[in-house]
């Protein structure tokens, strides 16, 4: 929406100390309970599913590693790349792949990210989940420019970007973070725990549209902790990043935004709530089908979509069900596993998972179902289940980690931040519209604080710098899947979540947001300042 005016849609107030759920009348009308947004149709016929095998994304080996320092290359470039068969899909991409390529590092050594930007808009590269200094975290104006972009052009149009209407008259003056011309490193120190993570662009204004064009791979953190457990590896360790797309008659992405020079920030009206494809990809491939020993495998899954809440569930289920064991989240293992028949995972939410194989019958095929979608949006894969014997030593063990649990009584201070669909205004985080520069928080290095987020609507809140724990959920005991260390948390409609955060480490400027990039592309952001 570009002129950033939602009019005729209403929003609860939610009072500052209540921790239980409220209602939400008209707003309602907009959200089914697991499927926020609008879905934009492909122009193409779509392939059938369980055609295509599953890719996994190649692992980038360091360009030269010294003393505690690893460091890499990576160039930010257009692609043309067969996404559906016999069609050829222009992508904006991490080294000429999408997904982009993996990195796998240890914890404990430095990783250093050369990113050059050959793409034809400037880019911001945020490490999500990343422990990281606010210089290389990716603050949505530290932008690294196209070679030869300068001044506001280079900008690419962010004060179009609700609450930044003032500069339009005078785009010289649209503010810049710390921009660089061509190319930046960006330096992750590793003082954090084994964890599956994944790094993507985060331009103001337009990281819903960068990310659905392609800019997104994974990062993955090993430690001694987690490599003295006897869990799946090697090629029974599979990341598996899912994303929802549309496709024009080309081939091409097509995505709903008001601008189609991508310059301007925004997406046409209906699509405010967020944008939903009617193609499930997998590590890039559309539904593909993956040959798996009848053994244990660990699913690393990710939600990369823009805004689609996926419910995932094997078909057939194993006898006895709980065939989704959980041992980790987004900041890395849990305490114990904890088994499921069914996972609700909200974008940029992570989940490891173990499935054993071995309880199917040899021969089967299994289906990983999204109980949310509907339409070709209902199967995200296929596993096929081998008819051979083979050996199997890992297991999942009863204890995976331990956790220090920050106590609730040494909070200093308790913060509310309410994420709501504001009248006139739009999505807002307490009544207000992002601004770069101005701090909602300002919490001190060291201390635990207790935030408190309260929604209208769906909305995934994402914290930068450090994890949190959560503490409730509408007043009550955390959710299924609140467990162990979390830097999203799914925020459904009318609810109120309770977290603790010690903010560690590095002193600076982060952000805050929803994880709707639709909802964060019009304005759910906002600053603090860890001092």
């Amino acid at each position: 929406m570009n002129r950033r005016r939602f009019l005729g849609l209403g929003s609860a107030a939610v009072g500052a100390g209540a921790l239980t759920a409220v209602a939400v009348p008209a707003a309602a009308r907009m959200f089914r309970k697991g499927s926020p947004g609008r879905l934009l149709s492909s122009e193409v016929d779509l392939p059938e599913p369980f055609r295509l095998p599953l890719p996994v994304p190649p692992v980038l080996a360091p360009v030269r590693t010294e003393g505690t320092t690893d460091f890499y290359e990576i160039t930010q470039q257009v692609a043309k790349l067969e996404i559906l068969p016999g069609l050829r899909t222009d992508v904006w991409t991490y080294g000429g792949i999408f997904p982009g390529p993996t990195l796998s590092v240890r914890a404990g050594r430095r990783t250093a990210v050369l990113h050059r930007n050959q793409l034809p808009v400037p880019t911001t590269v945020h490490l999500h989940g990343g422990h990281t200094p606010a210089d290389s975290d990716g603050y949505a104006i530290d932008l690294t420019l196209p070679a030869g972009a300068t001044g506001s052009r280079g900008a690419g149009g962010m004060a179009g970007m609700p609450g930044m209407e003032r500069y339009a008259d005078d785009p010289a003056d649209t503010p810049l973070g710390n921009t660089s011309n061509g190319e930046r490193t960006y330096t992750y120190p590793g003082k954090q725990r084994a964890a599956t993570l994944w790094y993507h662009d985060h331009r103001m204004g337009f990281t819903g549209l960068a990310i659905w064009s392609g800019l997104i791979g994974f990062h993955l953190i090993h430690d001694e902790e987690e490599d003295a457990l006897p869990l799946p590896r090697g090629e029974r360790d599979l990341p598996l990043m899912l994303v929802d797309r549309s496709f024009g008659e080309d081939g091409a992405f097509r995505y709903p935004t008001v601008d189609a020079e991508r310059l301007v920030p925004g997406v046409r009206a209906g699509y405010m709530n967020g944008v939903l494809g009617d193609v499930i990809l997998v590590n890039g491939a559309p539904w593909p089908r993956h040959p798996v020993d009848r053994a244990r495998y660990r699913l690393r899954l990710l939600n990369a979509s823009n805004a689609r809440v996926y419910r995932l569930e094997l078909d057939p289920q194993p006898p006895g069900g709980d065939a989704l064991v959980q041992i980790g989240g987004d900041g890395g293992l849990l305490e114990a596993p904890r088994a499921h028949d069914v996972v609700d995972i909200a974008p940029a939410e992570r989940f490891d998972l173990v499935v054993d194989f071995s309880r199917f019958e040899p021969g089967t095929s299994v289906r990983l179902m999204n109980r949310f979608g509907t339409g070709s949006a209902r199967e995200v894969m296929r596993f096929d289940v081998s008819s051979r014997t083979v050996s199997d030593d890992s297991r999942v063990p009863e204890r995976l980690s331990t956790i220090e649990w920050l106590d609730p009584a040494d909070a200093v201070i308790t913060r509310n931040f309410r994420f709501r669909l504001s009248k006139g205004d739009g999505w807002t985080i307490n009544k207000r519209l992002y601004l770069p520069g101005r701090a909602l928080a300002r919490p001190t290095l060291g201390a635990v604080e207790r935030w408190r987020f309260f929604s209208d609507l769906h909305h995934p809140v994402h914290v930068h710098l450090n994890q949190f724990q959560v503490l409730s959920r509408n007043g009550s005991d955390p959710g299924p899947y609140d467990a162990g260390w979390k830097d999203t948390v799914d925020l459904r409609s009318a609810e109120a979540v309770e977290v603790l955060v010690r903010f560690t480490d590095y002193p600076g400027t982060y952000m805050m947001h929803c994880h709707n990039l639709e909802h964060e592309d019009m304005a759910m952001m906002a600053d603090f300042v860890v001092e």
